[in-house]
């Protein structure tokens, strides 16, 4: 293919009438003052979009113009360009046809990259245009920096050797060793980890080799395996990072510490556990830089946001969020809390642990070993004239009535309580022994949520559902004359071929009306039972999670997944 020209970009813009001549005067005067690209002053100013740009030289040098957004990566043909490659020359391989590379640049009229390029990959290239911002994109996805990662964990394997790491043998470990290879890896797991939206990090001794895991979208995925000589010095680091006692490898231990991680300041809390083969580390990624959701940002369906608000914002009562761990309802406390907070309100939590710094809130962590239990702290937050309190979580009959007690004397109370459903939440705190009055006259609301992947608009498709996706289909529907359509994510490079990309809310919610209140107090589960499913018809998991599957935004598998394909 022969080498691409030299255009002039303003004049090209022009002759296509995508530009006026006044733009351009302005934006050369733009340029000449700031030195900035003349391409990113037209797209900065409004004058044209980006994609505008790549279609006109497109046109002009009678090559296609590729959207990257549906772009499937070929690992093999990747390795050409490296990632440093690809980011100074703005390219990236996209394929193979007719024995020939089709190579995707964001200038398409630099021949110096053009040489460059031909000279690396030593075969002929085809050239196709693509925008810079859908290039850098890609390149962030692709090029995981899992050789980079294997790469320190070998340079940690040699400078260890053959001696296992004994207490007290902290050469190269110690916080002022910044360049050592533990130090690099662990530096590089964090910002592949942050690039990657994983929220949890997973380091695990095996007999024969160290995996570490990422947990992305509520899925864990291998990063990289190494020799299991790292794990040791692995260990040693991060315990130091966090403050915890690096003699102690017998017991479990938690902590979290602070680092700074692409521009951005990442919580990390980590938990040790002794295993057969050494301590398995998992570490929680909390990134502090995004700024605390508001209700009206999660996502919730405006039923659900009406129901939440109006009981948050009465004076007294109880507001329970019940799921799994990791269904989002620390996230849901704190938007609510984020809500409630001003300056006419006095707001105390107590919490373990303290996951985000909250301005303007009093915030208490619990540490038990101290005797500093949820029951002591939350007894003393009383006497502390607070108008809402945030209970990280009733772990225990005697927090739940104190809790109790606080929503009966004119408190509003936060907290979480594990139970699978919004159903089993009344009857759990009475089997935790709460009295049942207590239950009747403070609970306000009770609301259950989980998460479910939301599917990648990308490489969204019609699915046809499998036959027990076609039966939970039809019980949801209420045997419907015909199903609608369902999609699925077929896969490509922006999910990382899982059809997935980001998660989502999926709630119920159960109101304390008069009638639910008589039927707590009649004693009669049943009779209970019956009342509140009455009330809930429509409020389901199962009717939220239809309502995201019709809407196309989530798969009839994840559905089943979250709500189960039996439950009533």
């Amino acid at each position: 293919m022969p080498p691409p020209q030299k255009i002039r970009l303003g004049d090209l813009l022009i002759q296509q009438g995508l530009l006026t001549d006044e733009q351009l005067k302005l934006a050369l005067d733009q340029q000449k003052a700031t030195g900035r690209k003349l391409g990113r002053i037209f797209v900065d100013s409004g004058y044209v979009t980006e994609e505008g740009i790549s279609q006109a030289l497109a046109r002009q040098l009678r090559i296609p113009f590729l959207d990257l957004r549906s772009f499937k990566p070929q690992p093999e043909l990747l390795k050409l360009l490296n990632e440093a490659q690809a980011r100074r020359y703005r390219a990236i391989v996209l394929g193979e046809e007719n024995g020939m590379l089709q190579v995707g640049l964001a200038d398409p009229t630099d021949l110096q990259v053009y040489d460059d390029i031909c000279r690396l990959v030593r075969r002929e290239i085809a050239l196709a245009v693509v925008t810079e911002s859908q290039l850098l994109s890609v390149i962030d996805r692709v090029y995981r920096r899992t050789e980079e990662i294997t790469g320190f964990a070998r340079e940690l394997t040699a400078e260890l050797g053959d001696t296992p790491l004994e207490f007290g043998d902290v050469t190269g470990l110690t916080a002022e060793a910044d360049d050592a290879p533990v130090v690099k890896l662990i530096h590089t797991v964090f910002d592949e980890a942050l690039r990657t939206r994983a929220s949890d990090v997973h380091i695990e001794p095996e007999e024969s080799k160290l995996r570490i895991r990422f947990r992305i979208d509520g899925v864990l995925h291998i990063q990289t395996e190494a020799d299991i000589k790292v794990a040791g010095a692995l260990a040693l680091r991060l315990k130091l990072m966090s403050g915890l006692d690096i003699s102690e490898k017998r017991l479990p231990q938690d902590g979290r510490f602070n680092v700074k991680v692409r521009n951005a300041s990442v919580d990390i809390r980590i938990s040790t556990l002794p295993t057969q083969y050494g301590e398995s580390v998992v570490m929680r990624l909390l990134n502090q830089s995004g700024g605390l959701l508001r209700l009206d940002a999660v996502n919730m369906p405006p039923k659900v946001l009406d129901v939440l608000r109006r009981a948050i914002h009465k004076p007294s009562g109880i507001v329970l969020v019940t799921g799994p761990t990791g269904s989002g309802k620390t996230t849901t406390l704190y938007a609510a809390l984020n809500d409630l907070n001003s300056t006419e309100r006095k707001i105390i939590t107590v919490e373990d642990p303290v996951e985000y710094r909250l301005p303007g809130i009093n915030q208490v962590q619990v540490l038990e070993k101290i005797d500093l239990s949820f029951g002591r702290v939350l007894r003393a937050a009383l006497r502390q004239d607070p108008d809402v309190i945030l209970v990280g979580e009733m772990r225990d009959q005697e927090t739940a009535e104190i809790g109790m007690r606080a929503a009966m004397t004119g408190h509003l109370v936060l907290s979480t309580l594990h139970t699978n459903d919004v159903l089993s939440t009344p009857i759990r705190l009475l089997d935790m022994g709460v009295p049942r009055y207590m239950v009747a006259l403070s609970l306000q609301l009770v609301m259950a949520q989980r998460l479910v992947r939301v599917v990648c608009e990308h490489c969204r498709t019609l699915h046809e559902p499998t036959p027990a996706e076609h039966a939970w289909l039809r019980v949801a529907l209420g045997e419907p004359p015909s199903l609608p359509e369902v999609f699925h994510g077929a896969g490509c490079g922006q999910c990382n071929m899982t059809g997935y990309q980001g998660r989502t809310g999926v709630y119920e919610f159960l109101e304390m009306t008069n009638d639910i209140v008589d039927a707590i107090n009649d004693g009669d589960p049943n009779k209970y039972i019956q009342v509140a499913r009455q009330q809930m018809i429509g409020n389901t998991l199962r009717a939220d999670a239809l309502r995201l599957v019709l809407a196309g935004r989530t798969t009839l598998d994840e559905a089943m997944r979250i709500t189960g394909q039996t439950d009533d």
